[in-house]
């Protein structure tokens, strides 16, 4: 991956998403054909008529005063230029006014622009930040963090800033082969614009003929999977089990609030933020459906509620059973249906067929049940896990 990135000659054809929409900025143009009348223009043309008029002709003084005093009454006096010729002194006198006219057009307009420009400045810069087009040389890639089918896990680090992140690499190829660009499209429209300490934030994207970049925050502690197996016993005790919970039904509370459905719960998704705060990461299965039910079969085995191994529409329900297997697991050391074989496991998920360790206290037994029911409308939600005894007994609020 390395050397493709050093060895890229091309220029990236570069995309980046729109998180929000910033107002335009139009200034508009100042005619400069335009000229403001003045009582200096209107004294100066009184002054060259009988000016002229002297030159011309002695004789006609009296027109001359006469044509003087209806120029005083038109106002103001007209534009186009009298056919008749003028002095040196009176051409010079114009074309200074003219000048001063100018320059009185030139400094409004300036003060104009700059006054706007003052004024817009936060939006003009949201407006250039919105703007921003990513490409891989704005970064440096360090080592990988890791690796899925579709691509690898790069921690980096955006070069003006210092910023790190974690940047994910997916091949256009495979993505295209396995029919899944669509997939990805939703993922980056939804996890951009989701705000939540526990959950990963994605600050945009951007592509070229082989790959698509996607710039996600970086989780230092990795992910719950291996830090769950990395435990003696490979499963977590009740204190920290509640306080993953706790932060994990918190973070799909504000999801469906928004209307997204994640539907891939599961310990390889899930991240651990530097203070080991738990954080759902990979939204490649989650929908954005408002008032409407699913029928998609997707997900993790091991995770599949009922109805959707059943092949029956399904809402935002199917979250709160992950949830449930979720803590069985991390209590367990292993999902509550889990079997030698595909086919086992569809059975026990129908049947609800399950058993608790003796291990297992009682509150989180409750709390268990409540979640893995099999019917949708009958699960405990959110607000019901955060409220739970055996949650509010067991969870830190502080640090994990």
């Amino acid at each position: 991956m390395d050397n493709e990135n050093s060895k890229m000659n091309h220029q990236p054809v570069i995309q980046a998403l729109k998180v929000s929409n910033f107002k335009c900025l139009h200034i508009s143009k100042t005619d400069s054909t335009e000229v403001i009348p003045s009582k200096n223009v209107e004294n100066t043309s009184e002054e060259n008529i009988c000016e002229i008029c002297t030159t011309v002709n002695d004789k006609n003084e009296n027109e001359c005063k006469e044509t003087a005093k209806k120029s005083t009454e038109l106002m103001p006096p007209p534009k186009q230029k009298p056919a008749i010729c003028k002095s040196v002194d009176s051409i010079q006198n114009q074309r200074k006014s003219d000048s001063d006219n100018n320059e009185k057009i030139k400094d409004s307009k300036s003060e104009n622009v700059q006054k706007i420009s003052d004024s817009d400045t936060n939006d003009v810069n949201k407006e250039n930040q919105s703007q921003k087009r990513w490409v891989l040389t704005d970064f440096d890639i360090g080592r990988p963090l890791g690796k899925g089918k579709f691509g690898n896990v790069y921690l980096a680090r955006e070069k003006r800033s210092q910023f790190v992140i974690a940047m994910k690499v997916l091949y256009r190829a495979q993505i295209d082969d396995a029919k899944i660009l669509h997939q990805v499209r939703r993922e980056i429209e939804i996890q951009t614009h989701l705000r939540h300490p526990n959950i990963l934030r994605m600050y945009g994207y951007f592509y070229d003929d082989k790959r698509i970049y996607l710039i996600l925050e970086y989780a230092p502690k990795g992910e719950l999977y291996k830090e769950l197996n990395n435990q003696a016993n490979k499963r977590f005790d009740e204190v920290r089990t509640a306080t993953y919970i706790a932060q994990l039904a918190d973070a799909l509370k504000y999801c469906h609030s928004k209307s997204v459905i994640h539907r891939d719960i599961k310990p390889e998704n899930l991240l651990l933020g530097l203070n080991g705060e738990l954080k759902i990461a990979d939204f490649g299965w989650s929908v954005h459906a408002p008032s409407s039910r699913r029928d998609t079969l997707c997900g993790t085995l091991d995770y599949l509620p009922p109805e959707m191994v059943s092949g029956k529409t399904h809402n935002h329900t199917v979250d709160f059973w992950s949830v449930g297997v979720l803590c069985y697991e991390c209590l367990v050391g292993k999902p509550p249906f889990y079997a030698a074989t595909n086919n086992e496991t569809y059975i026990n998920i129908k049947k609800l067929r399950y058993t608790f360790p003796s291990f297992v206290s009682e509150g989180a037994r409750d709390l268990i049940s409540k979640l893995i029911v099999i019917d949708p409308e009958k699960r405990l939600d959110m607000d019901g896990v955060l409220a739970h005894p055996w949650i509010v007994k067991n969870r830190k609020i502080d640090k994990v």
